[in-house]
């Protein structure tokens, strides 16, 4: 009868040693402190660790050892480039945004984190090779430019959005609705205005987009290496409370550029009460105030726990998943 591999017990897996058949012979070695292990169905394989070799083992045509390849979740995390990459930081961004606040655009927010790793690879500033202020300068220009580029897809779905909410407003007041839905506002502004109306008062949003966004990522990513040292690198909490300040400073100013923004949006379909953003900026302050342009600004306080949380929850996500740190690209 043709030799039969002896497999190994169960004690004698948790003990760690090696599956041999009895006709072979090999050098000492060392057990390894996991046994190794490598079953295949199919196209599928599960690999466990690699250990270590007092001497090599000279293999025969009997011999079962099984040489495993290292679990890919306890190696360090390779630098992914290309398209996949930019997957990976948009489905991380989108997942931190969807479990921050669920109603807060996670496509977003999702394509925000995608494009500022991206401009962060390209530009490949390094603190220590650059100095602090180049890096602090490239972190601020891949925030801008991530803000921008994620606007030229969402804005006209921001636009529709904002003006149902002022239309359900109107209509709460006793007011006749303009529209009957989403679609419905496309529909009338292209009809009335042509693509140019979904893209009303873009310029302006744009640059208070840039501001945005630049000081939201780059103040994070240029501080938190900074500030949050020692056992707060990787607190949670304190990556929250960090988040939640910057958030709220970078919020307040860009709020006057979104207030802007806002008063041109409502304009697009009606009679044109603004030649351009500056004008509308100076209607603003000589009708209204200068105060005008901060209304609504507290609200923005509250609202900052969600991008405080979307911060601080990418960052964590990044540690857990993919083994690398927030902002780690341009560190």
């Amino acid at each position: 009868m043709a030799e039969q591999h002896q497999y190994p017990s169960v004690l004698k897996k948790a003990a760690g040693q090696l599956h041999l058949s009895p006709s072979q012979h090999c050098g000492r070695f060392q057990a390894p402190a996991l046994y190794q292990r490598k079953f295949s169905y199919g196209n599928y394989t599960n690999a466990a660790f690699q250990y270590p070799m007092a001497q090599t083992c000279h293999a025969t045509p009997n011999m079962s050892l099984v040489a495993a390849n290292p679990s890919p979740v306890f190696v360090a995390a390779p630098k992914e480039k290309g398209f996949a990459s930019f997957a990976i930081d948009f489905l991380m961004g989108g997942v931190s945004a969807a479990v921050s606040k669920t109603a807060a655009a996670p496509i977003e927010r999702a394509l925000n984190f995608a494009f500022k790793d991206y401009f962060k690879r390209m530009f490949a500033f390094k603190k220590d090779k650059d100095g602090y202020w180049v890096w602090f300068a490239g972190n601020l220009a891949s925030g801008g430019l991530a803000g921008a580029s994620s606007l030229l897809f969402v804005y006209s779905l921001d636009y529709a959005r904002t003006r149902l909410a002022n239309d359900a407003k109107a209509a709460k007041k006793g007011g006749e609705r303009q529209f009957n839905g989403l679609i419905d506002v496309y529909r009338k502004t292209l009809q009335s205005d042509g693509i140019a109306g979904l893209y009303r008062g873009f310029n302006i949003s744009c640059v208070g987009i840039i501001v945005y966004r630049g000081l939201y990522f780059g103040m994070y990513d240029s501080l938190k290496p900074v500030i949050l040292t020692g056992d707060l690198q990787d607190s949670f909490f304190a990556s929250f409370a960090l988040g939640w300040l910057i958030t709220n400073g970078a919020g307040l100013a860009s709020y006057p550029i979104d207030t802007v923004r806002r008063r041109m949006m409502m304009t697009s379909g009606q009679a044109v009460k603004y030649n351009s953003s500056l004008d509308c900026f100076a209607q603003i302050l000589k009708n209204e105030g200068a105060k005008s342009l901060f209304k609504g600004a507290g609200a923005n306080i509250l609202r900052a726990v969600a991008g405080a949380g979307v911060l601080a929850g990418y960052d964590k996500l990044q540690l857990l998943v993919l083994g690398k740190k927030y902002g780690s690209g341009g560190a």
